[in-house]
C-alpha cells in the first residue's frame, strides 16, 4: 500500500515542512526529540489538522487542507504509542479484544489466535497490565492493534520507554510482525539510521536520494533501502543547524 505526505506546520519555533512517498511496506522516520515526528503520526492517524497539506494512504486522500478530513475512526489506521496504554482494569486477553470489538472488519478466530501465538502472548492472556515487564506491555499493545483489523499501522517510538533488555525482547517480533503480516509499517525512532538496532533491523542499508535545506526551516532527507520482505523507505526530520 502507498503512502503519500505532504505537510506543512509550525511546530514552536520552527515550521515542519515535510514530504514523501513510499510504496513500500516499512517506512521508518527518525530524527531527534522535538524535530517532528510524532506530528507526522498524528496527522496521519487523523489526530490532528495540519495548516497545509494532503495525505493519501493507498487510493484514498484521508487528509487535504480545506477540502477532505477523513475522521481517524474511518480511516482504519491503528497506532502504538510510546507508552502501551493497556487499560488497567482489564486482563491481556479483554485489553486484545477491545481492539477486536472496536474494528469494522472483525478478525476471526483463527486471526485472533494467530495473533496471540505471533506476538508470544499465550501465557500473560490473564495477567493485568501491573503484573507485566515492559516488553510484555509492549507486546501487548501492539496485539490489541492488530486486532482492530487496520489497513495500516503506525509506531510511534514503541521501544522509548523500554531499557535495553526489554528492547531486545521486544525487538524480533517486531521483525516477525513485520515479516509475517505484511501490514504496512510507519515505524518511528528517535535514533537515525547506523545509532540504534531497531532502525537498522527494519531499515536495512539506506542511500541518501534528496534533501531539502532552507533557513529557519527544518532539513528534510528521504532514504531509501531495500529489506528481504519488501522495499523500504526512510524519512530523516531534523532542525536547521543554527
Amino acid at each position: 500500500m502507498s503512502l503519500e505526505v505532504f505537510l506543512q506546520q509550525r511546530l514552536g519555533a520552527f515550521e515542519l515542512d515535510i514530504a514523501f512517498t513510499t510504496k513500500g511496506q516499512v517506512t521508518a522516520l527518525f530524527g531527534p526529540s522535538g524535530a517532528g515526528k510524532s506530528s507526522v503520526v498524528a496527522a496521519i492517524a487523523g489526530l490532528s489538522k495540519p495548516r497545509q497539506g494532503r495525505i493519501v494512504v493507498g487510493e484514498r486522500v484521508v487528509f487535504e487542507a480545506g477540502k477532505t478530513f477523513i475522521s481517524p475512526e474511518q480511516r482504519r489506521i491503528a497506532v502504538v504509542f510510546q507508552d502501551a496504554r493497556l487499560f488497567p482494569h482489564m486482563d491481556v486477553e479483554a485489553n486484545l479484544r477491545f481492539g477486536w470489538r472496536r474494528a469494522a472488519r472483525k478478525a476471526d478466530a483463527g486471526t485472533i489466535e494467530h495473533v496471540i501465538a505471533l506476538l508470544g502472548l499465550e501465557k500473560i492472556l490473564k495477567r493485568r497490565p501491573r503484573g507485566l515487564s515492559g516488553g510484555e506491555k509492549s507486546r501487548v499493545a501492539l496485539g490489541r492493534a492488530l486486532l482492530a483489523s487496520p489497513d495500516m499501522l503506525l509506531l510511534d517510538e514503541p521501544l522509548a520507554a523500554l531499557d535495553q533488555a526489554r528492547r531486545e525482547e521486544i525487538l524480533p517480533y517486531l521483525e516477525k510482525l513485520a515479516r509475517e503480516t505484511k501490514l504496512p509499517l510507519l515505524y518511528v525512532s528517535h535514533h537515525s539510521f547506523g545509532d540504534h538496532a531497531d532502525v537498522q533491523l527494519l531499515c536495512g542499508s539506506t542511500r541518501l536520494v534528496s534533501r531539502i535545506t532552507e533557513a529557519s526551516r527544518v532539513r528534510l532527507k528521504l532514504e531509501i533501502g531495500m529489506k528481504l520482505y519488501g522495499v523500504v523507505k526512510a524519512v530523516t526530520v531534523a532542525r536547521e543547524a543554527a
